[in-house]
């Protein structure tokens, strides 16, 4: 599967970019369907509490899969999106055992 990382106006991380990439790899290897995914990392200026907000697009067969989130910080933020998409792929699959 594909990875595609973009920091919008905030400095690159080797660190999260690592940390993502592993979490969506164990992702394609449950959904061997996944084909690429759109990772974006960007900095709220309103939100001083959370603000750290993480997007995650995932392209499959079919309409892509979305999930974005925001909080404390990016880690944070990318694990619940990876937990978001997870639950919307594991409803995919059904849809696609049943036909």
């Amino acid at each position: 599967m594909t990875v595609n990382f973009q920091y919008v106006n905030i400095d690159t991380s080797a660190t999260l970019s690592k940390l993502t990439e592993e979490k969506l790899e164990k992702l394609a290897y449950k959904f061997e369907f996944l084909i690429s995914a759109q990772v974006y990392f960007k900095q709220d200026e309103k939100d001083h509490e959370a603000g750290k907000i993480c997007n995650i697009e995932l392209s499959l067969p079919g309409p892509r899969i979305f999930a974005k989130s925001n909080k404390k910080n990016y880690e944070m933020a990318m694990l619940e999106t990876i937990d978001d998409l997870t639950k919307q792929l594991k409803k995919r699959k059904e849809v696609y055992k049943t036909h």
